[in-house]
């Protein structure tokens, strides 16, 4: 489908062409663009009510600052569709977040606009303070640094870290504080709070209103007049000291993010006042398309819809389908905390997306989410463990990355009953390499204490669960982005014997071990080798640590040729851990992994990833085949 953008949208091709647009028409501009992001989300996906949310703001921010010289930095960067729409992108946008396409994200090898790679909340201040830093040691006057960061990513505690760190820095810096109350999922927590504080005060917003209309007519005196009475006024009004002016760095706002003129015309003034400084901007995410207003967490990443009736699109099946594995994990976690008053419920700022929203809205005084602060998370959960509690801590995996010092030292090593489960293992599709799940099985499996485990399926991932919750010490539990494999997933639920793996399919030529849900990719192509002549061993560890070694030393006596598959890291992952095992008991069987290999696997849709990658069903069965010395190649 060929959509085409307004007129004036569609004659810039480059900031450039931006700034030669006379001011009164860039209402214009976002009007168009805002349309063209509609269309497009609608079409082919993506995220969706974040872009919306900052149209006017990036307009004005390209058109002020001398981008790509002047250094901007989008925060996450679900917001940044305009952007790339905006600087040389704008032909090409349909491909985003599709395979071999652009990425969802600011990517720095994409263009040069994108002066930092992002995925990550929290980054921004930081990354910004960096480059302005730099600018200062090469003497570059003339550069200015903005970094757009929101009320939800402003929660993580970098973001604060950073800040410190600029208030004494003397840098020519801005952050652009984009509040709209949501991230994914609405904000929580005491930051919240005192945003809302200041964004309400009637008194403080009249007389701020009072200031920026003098300041827009001192010209050549507005540094000094800000600097004398912009600080005694927020001192003198506010009900309790500004934060940010705590911290040196010099307070603006709030104001209106939807107002481009007046926009362009704050941040103009911005750029003549040295220092580092905040803009509070307040946004409306999914502004301008009515649905996305009113359930701003829904239409976050909607997918495809209709663009005038606002349906989403989904798939009819005329059979029951599997669920998701993040509701699997969300229905069995509220299971078994009614039978367990013991157990809670943890996660950082992801209650939908993990599916703890499940357990929030039937045992709220149980389900905490504690804000984007993933180490926070595993400290307080290894707190609540101090107590006898048994705390699931839900982190998608790629964010237990952040986390990894509070696992080893607040839980693994006083031996704490926290149950880790990481969502979004393995490759996470059109997220890209920020999200991939890639490596947390090497991560984990190399601190002492810690049971290291992974489903094969719905029902496995349920009595993985069950287990953790008797368990007297750390466990860690990994599943998928996705759906999985059993319509009928409501099992009942079993104990498993930690370390104990199961032998699927009993086989004679060649064994295929894996851990995960890439062993449903063994089982079809054990399918497939059969109908070859092959008779293939097909055998579920369960557990990378302990690894079941019974159930090793029988493969290894039983067969020469292994394959081991796993959708995580070949480097440390769970095939080195076998090859570990056959190399401290002198066997000598040839071994050959198969999983995420040693470079950085871009975006795509997961099944496409796992074929580039070579650990699909068809990889499996064609690795077998020339194994057992047939040239043959077989599709699955």
């Amino acid at each position: 489908m060929d959509i085409k953008p307004g007129p004036l949208v569609s004659n810039i091709d480059s900031p450039d062409d931006l700034r030669k647009i006379d001011i009164r028409s860039l209402a214009q501009v976002c009007s168009e663009l805002r349309e063209f992001i509609i269309d497009n989300v609608s079409v082919y996906g993506g995220h969706f009510g974040a872009s919306l949310g900052v149209t006017e703001l990036t307009v004005a921010l390209h058109y002020v600052f001398n981008t790509p010289k002047d250094q901007l930095v989008w925060d996450v960067g679900h917001q940044a569709y305009g952007h790339k729409i905006l600087t040389g992108r704008r032909d090409v946008f349909h491909t985003n977040r599709k395979y071999k396409g652009l990425s969802g994200f600011p990517k720095r090898s994409e263009s040069e606009y994108d002066t930092f790679g992002v995925g990550h909340s929290s980054t921004s201040i930081s990354a910004t303070l960096g480059m302005a830093e730099a600018s200062k040691l090469l003497e570059d006057k003339d550069k200015h640094h903005i970094a757009v960061i929101g009320d939800g990513a402003m929660t993580g505690g970098m973001a604060f870290e950073a800040m410190n760190h600029a208030g004494v820095s003397n840098s020519n810096l801005l952050i652009v504080l984009n509040d709209n109350c949501m991230s994914i999922d609405p904000n929580v927590g005491a930051l919240k709070d005192y945003l809302t504080d200041i964004t309400t005060s009637q008194t403080y917003n009249k007389i701020k209103d009072e200031v920026w209309k003098v300041l827009g007519k001192l010209g050549s005196n507005t540094q000094e007049i800000a600097s004398k009475v912009e600080h005694s006024m927020k001192s003198l009004l506010l009900k309790q000291s500004n934060l940010f002016e705590s911290l040196n760095l010099r307070y603006f706002g709030p104001i209106d993010g939807h107002d481009v003129n007046h926009l362009v015309n704050v941040l103009s003034d911005l750029k003549k006042i040295p220092g580092p400084k905040i803009l509070h901007c307040l946004t409306v995410k999914g502004k301008g398309y009515a649905l996305a207003e009113k359930d701003q967490t829904k239409w976050h990443a909607p997918g495809t819809f209709e663009k005038i009736s606002g349906a989403i699109n989904k798939k009819i099946h005329d059979t029951p389908q599997p669920p998701k594995y993040q509701d699997v994990f969300g229905h069995t976690l509220v299971e078994l905390a009614k039978e367990n008053k013991k157990i809670v419920g943890i996660t950082p700022a992801m209650p939908s997306g993990s599916s703890m929203k499940i357990m929030m809205e039937a045992i709220p005084e149980r389900a905490y989410d504690v804000g984007i602060a993933e180490q926070h998370a595993v400290t307080f959960s290894a707190g609540l463990a101090t107590q006898g509690m048994i705390p699931f801590c839900n982190i998608y995996s790629t964010f237990m990355q952040r986390a990894y010092d509070q696992v080893i030292h607040d839980v693994c090593i006083q031996k704490l009953p926290v149950i880790l489960c990481m969502d979004r293992a393995g490759v996470a599709g059109a997220d890209g390499p920020t999200h991939h799940g890639a490596y947390d099985i090497a991560y984990m499996r190399c601190i002492p204490n810690l049971v290291v485990s992974a489903p094969l399926n719905e029902r496995e991932l349920r009595n993985l669960m069950y287990t953790a919750s008797q368990h007297d010490g750390p466990f860690s539990i990994r599943y998928p982005r996705g759906t999985g494999v059993m319509p009928e997933w409501k099992t009942s639920l079993e104990k498993v014997e930690i370390g104990k793996g199961q032998e699927l399919i009993p086989g004679k030529e060649i064994a295929i071990l894996s851990i995960g849900t890439v062993g449903n990719y063994a089982l079809n192509a054990a399918d497939s080798l059969k109908m070859e002549g092959i008779e293939a061993g097909v055998y579920d560890l369960r557990f990378v640590k302990p690894l079941d070694e019974e159930l090793l030393h029988n493969v290894f006596e039983r067969y020469s040729k292994i394959i081991t598959v796993e959708d995580g890291c070949l480097m440390g992952g769970f095939g080195s851990a076998v090859l570990e095992f056959a190399a401290d008991h002198g066997y000598k069987a040839t071994v050959k992994r198969l999983g995420i290999p040693d470079r950085v696997v871009e975006h795509g849709e997961q099944a496409q990833l796992h074929q580039e990658c070579s650990y699909d069903a068809e990889a499996i069965c064609n690795t077998s085949l020339e194994l057992v010395g047939c040239r043959i190649n077989v599709s699955v």
